[in-house]
């Protein structure tokens, strides 16, 4: 297995500027595809979760084209895919097998959705039977509730509410919204139980109302399409930068040095960019500007006791955080880290327990004490999960070496993510 080997860092400083954000980079090629119109999409994220996307919708018969520099032309299908049948390979992309699986299912067609090892364990169970309440045909290939998955064509009937859980992934809701339109009727979708990662939903709908579709909602709990909803492509449209990999770069400030993060700010759409107050609750020194964020030295940080269900994947990166702080910090309500890239739970226990920390996981939290002396040379395993991967990088500005074991995972979403932050710290 290849490894990396970060050396000890004490300083991050000067500016970096953020990769494009998964979650809209592969919502915003869905809905140009999904069109009327031509959509120039501006900044677009290279890495294999957006290219699982390209290959699916260039199989499906959608027009690409590569301007250069990350900026992409979509020939919109008006929801009707060219192909009718397809073998379609997805990885381990979430942000592509789940909103696909939902538009295959209401669009008409016979496909088959497939992916890698761990993608067959992700549960997509609910977003099934959501989808069948609405007529679709959807058959299990392997185990029931997961992937692979067999769609075929079927008469669809949207008249009643269709229900869905909210409390396991709110990729399953964001599925449906972005597909619902495709059946031209009037639609109802009642949430069930608690809806979590909200901020993801209003990504969603932010996105669908640029490409011409309005959802009316009352509370998160029942949300309204109408009949004449249908995508109009916007254009033109830009990426903003990913918040989620900004944690990163917002911490390393935070924890060593004077860092200006470029691409995104204030005006973000993004739900993760919340994990900047979350910092700040540690005691972390941020200054926010239209498109940026700077992040300054801090020293000794606050232990914290945090609900984090609004922001799953960047919590993440508060966990290693912990690592600086005075005291036991406790994060709350990221059930959703189980079924994710990893179970990111128990990975991050595991891992945090070979620095020397004291970690107690529970079902939905993790409870982490730092050590009084951090252990250098520890061998990080990732799991291929590239958040770990990132966010075990931080304790290299602990001024102890660190051993990160497949540092390529980093693909998923931040191809150069060792480089820049090789470029910052020193």
């Amino acid at each position: 297995m290849e490894q990396l080997h970060l050396p000890a860092y004490h300083r991050a400083q000067g500016s970096i500027t953020l990769p494009g954000s998964k979650s809209i980079s592969n919502r915003t090629l869905l809905l140009a595809a999904l069109s009327e119109g031509v959509t120039t999409i501006r900044d677009l994220l290279a890495s294999d979760d957006t290219a699982r996307m390209l290959e699916a919708l260039q199989t499906l018969g959608v027009g690409l084209e590569n301007l250069g520099n990350n900026d992409w032309v979509v020939t919109g299908c008006a929801g009707k895919f060219p192909n009718k049948q397809a073998d379609l390979f997805l990885g381990n992309a979430g942000t592509a097998f789940r909103p696909l699986t939902a538009a295959l299912a209401l669009a008409g067609g016979d496909y088959h959705l497939h992916g890698v090892a761990r993608m067959h364990e992700r549960p997509i169970g609910d977003l099934v039977d959501a989808l069948r309440q609405a007529g679709a045909e959807i058959a299990y290939l392997g185990n029931a509730g997961y992937p692979p998955l067999q769609i075929s064509t079927a008469k669809l009937d949207v008249s009643q509410p269709i229900k869905i859980r909210g409390d396991v992934s709110s990729q399953f809701l964001t599925a449906l919204l972005m597909a619902l339109p495709l059946t031209g009727q009037a639609a109802t979708i009642e949430v069930v139980g608690e809806l979590i990662s909200k901020p993801y939903i209003e990504i969603t709908l932010n996105l669908m109302q640029r490409f011409g579709v309005c959802v009316t909602r009352d509370s998160w709990q029942y949300f309204h399409i109408a009949a004449d909803a249908k995508y109009q492509s916007p254009k033109d449209i830009y990426v903003e930068g990913d918040a989620s990999s900004a944690s990163y770069f917002i911490a390393a400030g935070i924890l060593a040095g004077d860092l200006t993060v470029n691409g995104v700010g204030k005006q973000s759409i993004q739900g993760d960019i919340q994990f900047a107050e979350a910092a700040k609750s540690m005691g972390g020194k941020l200054v926010y500007g239209e498109n940026h964020v700077h992040a300054e030295l801090t020293g000794k940080l606050r232990a914290i006791d945090l609900d984090c269900n609004h922001i799953p994947d960047a919590a993440m990166t508060l966990a290693v955080m912990a690592m600086f702080a005075d005291g036991t910090s406790t994060l709350r309500n990221i059930a959703s880290w189980r079924v994710k890239e990893t179970d990111r739970i128990a990975a991050m226990a595991t891992e945090l327990r070979k620095l020397g920390a004291t970690v107690v996981e529970g079902a939905d939290f993790i409870q982490v004490t730092p050590p009084t002396h951090f252990i250098p040379n520890a061998v990080i395993d990732t799991y291929d999960d590239h958040r770990m991967a990132m966010c075990f990088s931080l304790m290299s500005l602990a001024g102890i070496p660190i051993i990160i074991n497949d540092p390529k995972c980093v693909a998923k979403t931040f191809p150069d993510y060792f480089k820049v932050f090789a470029s910052i710290a020193s």
